[in-house]
């Protein structure tokens, strides 16, 4: 089969130059000679890129980096060390520092340093920081709706689904205890 990528804007289409029946399973939106079977790989990197682009859009639209809407993200139900933050995040312990910083000037987050260890600092989210983060995750949840209207609801279901399953043997293997996020 011979494909060629296309790029059209944040999409890259593989096309198949013999594709040139409306019998090929592509999606009414999608432009003509474009296939809706992108593979696993593809399919799920431009989804990645999707979401992606969807949360840094609404992150600077409230003068959030992507990565201070992550943090606040997993505040909402945990109030997590920074050494466990840092697991989270995939960041080191300056790069940590730094962020939390950032957010407890702005009045986002605060610390607390344990009462047990004094070495040992949890982070928790302030009111503010649970405003608006409330107010990134609806127009969030918003941008995803549209995103997967073309759907069935029995598809929206079974790709929850699907997602739920990637996301809990990630968490497992990277040793995340999904049981003990609230707190």
């Amino acid at each position: 089969m011979t494909r060629t990528n296309i790029v059209c804007g944040t999409y890259l289409f593989k096309y198949d130059r013999r594709v040139t029946s409306r019998d090929d399973a592509r999606p009414p939106t999608a432009p003509a000679g474009t296939r809706s079977d992108l593979g696993l790989v593809d399919a799920i990197a431009q989804l990645s890129f999707l979401v992606q682009n969807a949360l840094a859009e609404l992150a600077g639209e409230y003068d959030l980096s992507l990565i201070q809407t992550r943090l606040l993200g997993i505040l909402r139900d945990r109030e997590p060390t920074m050494n466990e933050l840092g697991r989270h995040l995939d960041l080191d312990k300056s790069s940590i520092t730094g962020l939390v910083s950032r957010a407890q000037k702005r009045g986002l987050v605060s610390r607390t340093v344990s009462e047990i260890d004094r070495r040992v600092v949890r982070v928790s989210i302030t009111d503010a920081g649970r405003d608006l983060i409330r107010q990134v995750a609806e127009r969030f949840t918003e941008r995803i709706e549209d995103l997967v209207a073309p759907l069935a609801d029995t598809d929206r279901q079974h790709l929850s689904r699907l997602a739920g399953r990637i996301v809990l043997a990630d968490m497992h293997r990277h040793g995340f205890d999904p049981g003990s996020a609230a707190r």
